[in-house]
């Protein structure tokens, strides 16, 4: 009665869904209904209406709610809440900051001309000016020993106690005041700006107090300093700015959601990439990078998909590089335990480890190993080939006999220059650095036994081309992530020259057509269900 649906089709099904849905999320947060009736007594009014004599106060305290002292750190009076300025102030550091403690900061919106701590219409939030990170580990140059240069404080603190996190010095603080005059329908008033509003009666009418909002998104890990016992004052970069409520609001939601990646595991490096995208990036080009990374995440989980359904299929590796397939694991292993030692964010560290699975089981199957268990000791069978696999052994062979004499020694001679004029964390550091440098500047280079066996064969018919189309699509989307995510250079290189490899496959298909109903020389027929029997020619 209904026909048979794939699984590929429900999968793109479900995708438009979840695009349609996040798509109608994000409209009802951009987009805040206003109270229709202003005179109302539903109608909550804007106190910034009157236009009142306004002043911000900013101070550091060593408790959230200020008591046991706080000091004066800014003061803007006559503040104007449209215009938007920097300053540059000297924070001084309390004793108990020193020693690893904490140190927050206490930012009053409040009527000139009264204390803020006696105004009961002002508001005020609180954030920290500290966290909590591991200290960089000091490199050295391992042929001379010599480390690059560091305060006494800093060597002593890391000779210590190297994996204890120290307290770290935000150097910025942005605050944002909601400017528009905006009227909220009280039985339809947002939950997330619920939090932040602070209503109070006006005559007949209920007015809410200035949404205040500091923005801790643009708070980077690259605007860290290390705090020491040594240190009496740091620099504090204060920035302000208005926001508009549809902003407001969609920071307020990102911030969480930051927030909540943190309390599952998530460092402060592994978050500051996430607020990478957001701080670094407008709202048009961020709705893109929404659509990319949507568009991405299918791509990736298609390409994963065919990739094991085609490997979980093949008998015979006839017109497959088989060293092609094991340099492939070797490099995206090297890849991951480089960005591994690197601390790279998990948006990219987690889909490079899967990836560095899925190889392994593809060498298996490609050098079809077989591991028997003699209790705790294995025993690794290794399958014999037929005589169309050993004629592509040899193409495959013979084209990296040719590499060998340009990739061994290229790869030796950069690793020999980086000992020598680059420094490392470890021995460890330097050898995953020279053999990630080599999978990246050369590593296409493996690849190209693959052409050389389809220019040798005629044919492309063997290799699993759904798994190569989603993959040559998530390779331009890389590009596109190349420029918004944080990644080590090498890394970003290494997604434009995959381009090139993929156009070039790309012409050996429109240059060899694929007929799998078609016998080729090796009497075998690559259609998984021929709807009619071979004949000859």
């Amino acid at each position: 009665m209904f026909q048979k649906t794939s699984f590929t089709t429900l999968i793109v099904g479900v995708f438009v869904v979840y695009v349609l849905h996040t798509c109608w999320v994000m409209y009802g947060i951009v987009y805040t209904k206003p109270c229709e009736k202003p005179k109302s007594e539903n109608c909550i009014i804007p106190y910034l209406a009157e236009k009142p004599r306004l002043q911000l106060s900013i101070y550091t305290a060593l408790k959230p709610n200020g008591e046991g002292g706080h000091n004066l750190i800014l003061k803007v009076d006559d503040f104007d809440i449209h215009s938007r300025f920097e300053r540059n102030v000297n924070v001084s550091v309390p004793k108990k900051t020193r020693n690893n403690g904490t140190l927050y900061t206490l930012v009053f919106v409040h009527q000139a001309g009264v204390s803020p701590w006696q105004d009961n219409r002002q508001v005020h939030l609180v954030a920290q000016l500290t966290t909590y990170m591991l200290p960089k580990p000091p490199e050295v140059s391992l042929i001379s020993g010599q480390d690059t240069p560091q305060q006494p404080e800093q060597q002593k603190s890391a000779s210590n106690a190297p994996d204890r996190p120290v307290s770290h010095w935000r150097s910025r603080l942005t605050v944002n005041v909601m400017a528009e005059e905006f009227t909220f329908d009280r039985e339809a008033l947002p939950s997330d700006v619920h939090r932040y509003l602070r209503v109070f009666q006006s005559g007949k009418k209920m007015a809410y107090l200035p949404l205040l909002f500091i923005d801790e998104l643009s708070n980077r890990v690259k605007d860290l300093m290390e705090i020491n016992s040594s240190t009496t004052e740091l620099p504090l970069t204060v920035s302000y700015d208005t926001i508009s409520l549809g902003k407001l609001r969609f920071w307020i939601h990102m911030q969480d959601a930051v927030y909540s990646l943190q309390q599952f595991g998530f460092t402060e490096k592994d978050a500051d990439e996430i607020k990478g995208i957001f701080v670094d990036t407008n709202l048009y080009f961020l709705a893109l990078t929404f659509f990319v990374a949507a568009f991405h995440l299918l791509f990736d989980f298609l390409a994963f998909k065919n990739d094991i359904s085609f490997w979980k299929k093949k008998k015979s590796m006839v017109g497959m590089s088989s060293k092609a397939v094991l340099w492939r694991c070797f490099s995206t292993i090297v890849i991951f335990l480089y960005l591994l030692d690197e601390q790279t964010s998990l948006l990219v560290l987690i889909p490079a480890g899967i990836g560095s699975i899925i190889e392994v089981w593809k060498v298996k199957k490609a050098f079809k190993i077989q591991v028997v268990w003699n209790g705790v000791k294995p025993t690794f069978l290794f399958g014999k080939s037929d005589e169309s696999e050993r004629r592509t052994e040899e193409y495959d062979t013979l084209a990296m006999k040719y590499l060998s004499y340009l990739l061994y020694p290229m790869c030796i001679g950069g690793a020999v220059y980086s000992l020598i004029y680059v420094k490392y964390k470890s021995w460890y550091s330097w050898l995953i650095n020279s053999l990630v440098n080599g999978v990246y500047a050369f590593g296409f280079l493996f690849m190209l036994p693959q052409l050389f066996v389809n220019y040798k064969l005629k044919s492309v018919a063997h290799l699993p081309w759904k798994a190569f189309m989603y993959k040559a699509f998530n390779t331009f989307i890389d590009d596109v992530f190349a420029f918004i995510i944080t990644m080590p250079t090498s890394h970003r290189l290494a997604c434009f020259r995959d381009d090139v490899v993929f156009l070039i496959y790309l012409y050996q298909r429109w240059l060899y057509p694929v007929d799998k109903t078609r016998v080729n020389e090796y009497g075998v027929s690559f259609d998984k269900k021929p709807k009619e029997k071979t004949h000859k020619d």
